[in-house]
């Protein structure tokens, strides 16, 4: 499993920017985060945590968000994962190096995945 060579916000685009090990590098939007965030209250439930990524988060229709979209602070969690605090405050969703590979929004990443059946 690739992992990161750096972490990087960019709050003027709004985006996270993880560059991989293997060469590849992905570029999350904010809000599709947001909206995959893998915590317990975000899910719905213990029994919905272990649900695989959903790079459809990504699609979204902007409208007017109900809950924060930016990042307020950024923070590693072992050498595992990062968790976001976002500027609303919620900072509960932990999204481990392996969760946001699969959720990876590129064309290539997506092409793979549609190739694969997933």
């Amino acid at each position: 499993m690739p992992t990161p060579t750096s972490v990087k916000l960019d709050r003027t685009r709004g985006v996270l920017v993880i560059p991989w090990d293997d060469g590849h590098e992905s570029e999350y939007p904010l809000a599709g985060l947001r909206e995959a965030c893998p915590c317990v209250e975000c899910r719905g439930g213990h029994d919905n945590m272990a649900a695989p990524a959903d790079p459809g988060v990504f699609d979204v229709i902007p409208l007017a968000p109900a809950k924060s979209y930016a990042i307020a602070r950024i923070l590693p969690v072992g050498r595992y994962a990062v968790q976001p605090e976002w500027d609303d405050g919620h900072h509960t969703g932990i999204y481990t190096w392996p969760y946001l590979r699969a959720l990876c929004p590129c064309a290539k990443c997506r092409a793979e995945r549609a190739a694969a059946g997933r």
